[in-house]
């Protein structure tokens, strides 16, 4: 939509240059856009001459142009009753209508117009606003071409023409039609070569392509003036950012800091003020983050864009509750935020109050009609919920001549945002190739995942496993329960319980060890890059032994893309009974290893992770040996709904297997959304 003002036709009628002076200061205060005081002015003449159609005329559009366009109508609608078919009426009637944002009803009424008066400039010109108001851009083009071959030069069709074009290129962009978005732009310099409004357009265009280098540069071509260097600085410090350079980014930002302190413009100085604290948040500097707005909050009271930091503060440091309560201040100010819609949707999610989620991106969309953030916002949340069948291969191989192929087939089908079932077959086939034993297990099981509260679900696995060797087989239930949760913030804990058979091998197999695993995990995170995970983990077996597993591992995150996470870890293993013959069973097992962890992408579809572990492990009392473990993957995105994962380890750590012989591994992971959207979606959708 065009600003206002350039809408707005200033009309020049021919007997206001024969006026008579008494009306001068009128037209004056009209020109000089002083609405209101020649709203007074005429309103004052009128009392003397109150059938004076100069002054009627120009009452009327004081009165509309300061804030009362439906008084201005009626006034027109009167004129044209007493003088039916006067150009200069109609088109200040029709104008009214502008006035009134009532543009489908303006339409037909200056379609008729022009149709009357084709080479009447402010009529032409009227239309084509018009037309761009309702977005029919292509056709309002054509309209203001028309005007300007009225009156070639003519600066208000110029700049109406500059705002079509701006919008013409803002429905191509927001359809993803970045090209023609960009041609658009770039075509309104041939009218005002360098203009601010197509330059600041343009770079917006880039930053959301994440073509970060023409951002920059198209930044640095608007920096002709203090101010602009500004403005041109605080860009480019989001350029930093989308391009994941951070510290640059907050750099640039103290840079744009220092320079706004001298200057007058307060609007600036706040988008720089938000700019600066933004790259603050981005590097991690939480504390001088709430400091600084702590400060500002001072000055600047029930600000939008405080409370936006307050959020943005919440959602980076785990405070998703927080950061709801801030984007709610934001849609008390303003209901048709951006911002405070989007934003509310993704804290929201990060509280893990999915269904109020959805509502919030779907009631963003009704205020910005297909804006791609939102539905990538909705989209990531169907993914989230989308029936997904999955496929497993692997095949294992280990120094102890066993062999095995495994294949587990995997359909999870949520029917609700709290409540998900899933359906799983897995089929395993061992072979020593030095003893030829030989055995398998097909293990069939159903499950459950149900939400109890935000950020506590439960976990349910019941199946059978049928296990086959030689000529005999057994049948055993299987059992898995989970209750994971996050008691604070940061904090993630899951309690479990498992039955299981053991089926690494088939000599393993064929003595139908049932083992019941009692278990507890626990990641704690904080905001300053350091994590501690433990995992604890009691066993009892059916040959009446006992094992004892303790895990834990201190890591840093040194960076976040690529992610790179380094680490200790330390392990601990205790069986009560000491059977080295059947399986790995030592009184005493410790390991220490330091490790690193490295997840990035290749490009938009295809994702690579490499792990690699080393370090000490020491069975009973025997001297210390190396161990040393790798794993790395890649995952492509074939299309939006089918993915694979091709992956290989190797590990030498005596606690890998139940055996303790070092083991490779290479597998396949194929991932395929079975639907378009969740099953429930219609039912939510809005």
């Amino acid at each position: 939509m065009l600003k206002l003002n350039t809408l707005c036709i200033v009309l020049f009628f021919t007997f206001i240059g024969m006026a008579q002076s008494p009306l001068q200061p009128g037209f004056t205060l009209l020109e000089n856009g002083d609405f209101e005081q020649a709203e007074t002015f005429f309103e004052g003449y009128l009392v003397d001459d109150k059938n004076n159609k100069t002054a009627l005329l120009c009452y009327g559009r004081a009165v509309g142009l300061s804030g009362e366009p439906r008084k201005a109508t009626g006034i027109f609608s009167d004129l044209l009753k007493e003088y039916p078919g006067d150009f200069e009426v109609q088109i200040n009637y029709n104008e009214s209508f502008l006035w009134d944002k009532k543009y489908e009803q303006a339409e037909p009424l200056y379609a008729d117009l022009v149709a009357n008066y084709p080479e009447n400039f402010g009529a032409v010109l009227g239309y084509a606003n018009t037309l761009s108001n309702l977005k029919n851009y292509k056709k309002a083009l054509e309209w203001v071409e028309k005007s300007l071959q009225i009156d070639p030069g003519n600066i208000g069709a110029l700049t109406s023409k500059k705002y079509m074009r701006l919008g013409y290129a803002n429905a191509y962009v927001n359809a993803q039609n970045y090209k023609k978005g960009e041609a658009l732009l770039k075509e309104i310099f041939t009218d005002f070569p360098e203009d601010k409004d197509a330059l600041l357009n343009l770079a917006n265009l880039y930053l959301i392509t994440k073509n970060t280098e023409k951002a920059k540069a198209t930044y640095r071509r608007l920096a002709t003036s203090p101010k602009d260097s500004i403005t041109a600085l605080n860009g480019i410090a989001l350029a930093e950012h989308i391009g994941e350079n951070d510290k640059q980014a907050l750099v640039v930002a103290t840079k744009a800091k220092e320079k706004a302190k001298s200057i007058e413009d307060a609007t600036l100085k706040e988008q720089t003020y938000d700019r600066y604290i933004q790259a603050l948040i981005w590097n991690r500097k939480y504390n001088q983050a709430k400091s600084e707005i702590a400060v500002l909050e001072t000055t600047y009271e029930n600000r939008n864009w405080i409370y936006a930091l307050k959020a943005m503060h919440g959602l980076y440091t785990g405070s998703p509750k927080k950061s709801v309560a801030n984007y709610d201040a934001i849609l008390k100010n303003d209901s048709a935020s951006f911002d405070g819609n989007l934003g509310k949707a993704n804290a929201l999610y990060a509280a893990d109050r999915i269904i109020p989620a959805y509502n919030a991106a779907f009631g963003t969309l009704k205020v910005f009609k297909d804006q791609k953030d939102a539905l990538g916002f909705i989209n990531k949340l169907n993914v989230s919920f989308t029936p997904i069948l999955e496929e497993h291969l692997a095949y294992t191989f280990d120094n102890g001549k066993n062999v095995a192929f495994s294949t587990n087939t995997t359909a999870t089908v949520p029917l609700s945002t709290k409540l998900s079932t899933n359906l799983s077959y897995n089929f395993r086939t061992t072979e020593n190739t030095i003893t030829n034993n030989k055995a398998s297990s097909h293990v069939l099981s159903a499950g459950l995942d149900y939400k109890l509260l935000p950020k506590t679900i439960f976990k349910a696995v019941l199946g059978l496993n049928k296990s086959s060797f030689d000529l005999e087989s057994y049948t055993q239930p299987v059992i898995d329960v989970k209750l994971l949760t996050q008691p604070f913030k940061l904090q993630n804990l899951e309690l479990n319980y498992k039955r299981e058979i053991q089926s690494f091998n088939a000599d393993l197999i064929e003595r139908e060890i049932i083992m019941n695993h009692y278990g507890l995990n626990y990641n704690l995170g904080t905001n300053f890059n350091l994590g501690w995970y433990t995992q604890a983990i009691y066993t009892t077996q059916s040959d009446d032994n006992i094992r004892k597993l303790l895990f834990t591992s201190l890591y840093y995150n040194v960076l976040r893309k690529p992610a790179l996470k380094v680490g200790v870890n330390y392990q601990y293993l205790s069986f009560a009974n000491q059977v080295p013959t059947i399986y790995f069973s030592p009184e005493k097992y410790q390991a220490v290893e330091l490790f690193g962890d490295l997840r990035g992408e290749f490009s938009e579809n295809t994702t690579y992770m490499m792990s690699a572990a080393t370090g000490l492990q020491q069975v009973e009392e025997d001297p210390n040996t190396i161990i040393f473990r790798a794993e790395a993957g890649v995952t492509h995105k074939f299309s939006k709904r089918f993915s694979g994962n091709l992956y290989g380890k190797y590990s030498n750590i005596a606690s890998a297997t139940a055996a303790g012989f070092e083991f490779t591994e290479i597998g396949l992971k194929l991932k395929w959304l079975m639907t378009k959207k969740p099953l429930f979606y219609k039912k939510i959708a809005k």
